[in-house]
């Protein structure tokens, strides 16, 4: 079972990955969480460590949180909205961008979304009386960077939507944003701001890609870099052969051809069927040189 998911992962594209990376992290943690609840565990200390705090004193003690919060979410509806969106725009998106600019993309907006928030919760006054013990959690700012990167390459493409009909999807990205703008004063602040972060990357790299400017390199090298070195070395050794010369070569060649006219006289007198195994295996390697 290991080895078909394994080779089920290897083979998924980009999108479906990051999907499965997220549905794998929850259940994960639910099941941890369950196991907190029946043995009277604390399990929060440790969850906490993969949150975004708004406090920058504690963000500099776990600055990986940064990256980690995206793939965390807090409930089963947070994790299906998320990665119905994820997968609605990314289906759009990974038809313009190549799978590394495509992570890229989701990697980067969830980290200037986690920027955003940690710097309007430390500097807008609004947040004075909650940034010491809020945190950021989910993959929502990075959907947003995909969802208005597709919006912005293809901002005319008609979209067919259930009871509304045909909407281009460009028109889908600006009722997003205004949703999200709208109902920063209306509860769960931070997770607004941190979409409008996730966007504005978004805007910006396919704005940017589309004058020649790749925005994503550093990423790409980076996602590189730690790819090779996690990649698994093979544990079979290679084995140089010596080249043949050329009296080998013809020697060995001539005997082959003896081998395959033998087989062909059985054949013209017996008929294939009187073939063995080896003589057919033979005589069907011959005919793919």
């Amino acid at each position: 079972m290991y080895k078909q998911i394994k080779k089920k992962f290897g083979e998924a594209s980009i999108l479906n990955k990051l999907i499965y990376i997220n549905v794998t992290i929850f259940i994960l943690f639910s099941l941890f969480d369950v196991f907190s609840f029946l043995f009277n565990s604390n399990i929060n200390s440790f969850i906490n460590k993969f949150e975004l705090p708004s406090n920058k004193d504690i963000f500099i003690q776990q600055p990986w949180s940064i990256i980690t919060y995206i793939f965390f979410h807090s409930s089963i509806l947070h994790l299906l909205f998320n990665m119905i969106w994820l997968h609605f725009g990314g289906k759009i998106l990974i038809n313009y961008i190549n799978e590394k600019q495509f992570l890229s993309t989701y990697l980067i907006g969830g980290i200037c979304g986690g920027i955003l928030f940690i710097l309007s919760y430390n500097f807008i006054p609004a947040f004075n009386s909650i940034y010491l013990s809020s945190f950021a959690l989910g993959s929502s700012a990075s959907v947003f960077a995909i969802m208005i990167a597709a919006a912005t390459y293809s901002p005319n493409l008609n979209i067919q939507l259930p009871l509304l009909g045909r909407i281009k999807l460009k028109h889908i990205a600006i009722f997003m944003i205004t949703l999200d703008i709208i109902s920063i004063p209306k509860g769960n602040a931070g997770g607004h701001i941190a979409h409008i972060g996730g966007a504005l990357f978004g805007y910006f790299y396919i704005y940017q890609l589309k004058k020649g400017q790749d925005y994503s390199i550093l990423m790409i090298k980076l996602i590189d870099i730690i790819t090779n070195t996690f990649k698994t070395r093979s544990k079979f050794k290679t084995v140089h052969k010596r080249a043949k010369s050329d009296y080998e070569f013809n020697a060995e060649k001539a005997d082959q051809q003896k081998e395959i006219n033998k087989i062909l006289e059985k054949i013209s007198k017996s008929g294939y069927d009187s073939l063995n195994q080896k003589e057919k295996d033979t005589l069907f390697s011959a005919s793919k040189k």
